[in-house]
């Protein structure tokens, strides 16, 4: 994938907007470093969190809500993410990949992060929620 490429017209990005900060997500499947045989299924996801609005915003916390196809809920949340708190001027973006492992060959993710402006008010921006399939999910079930 190019950086620079037209973030609308990717494929399997996933799109939220909430007061002019967008939020998309691309995850993918990696079949390296997962076992299904072990049912270990690990995907990566790629965000891109780009700034529409006309003021500076800190990413200062993250939650993700995380559901196996058996109904089971995992729960991630705390600072930042990737030990980062970028800070997004207007028409800034900023990128980062991340990765979810899961005992199943599909679930779903979805959540938000907190947003701080420099004047100190706190809110919330939508994750989308997406989907994580196992390519070839047919092959890998009896």
């Amino acid at each position: 994938m190019h950086v620079h490429e037209n973030v609308a017209t990717a494929p399997f990005l996933y799109r939220a907007l909430t007061r002019d900060i967008e939020v998309c997500v691309e995850p993918f499947y990696l079949a390296e470093q997962s076992d299904p045989e072990d049912s270990r299924y690990v995907w990566g996801y790629r965000v891109i969190i780009v700034n529409h609005s006309s003021i500076a915003v800190r990413l200062t916390y993250r939650y993700w809500h995380i559901t196996d196809q058996n109904g089971q809920v995992d729960e991630v949340s705390g600072p930042g993410v990737i030990g980062e708190q970028p800070r997004l001027i207007p028409g800034e973006r900023y990128e980062y990949c991340s990765g979810c492992p899961l005992d199943t060959p599909s679930g779903m993710m979805f959540g938000h992060y907190q947003m701080q402006t420099d004047e100190g008010d706190l809110f919330d921006v939508a994750i989308p929620a997406f989907s994580l399939d196992t390519p070839d999910l047919n092959r890998t079930l009896n």
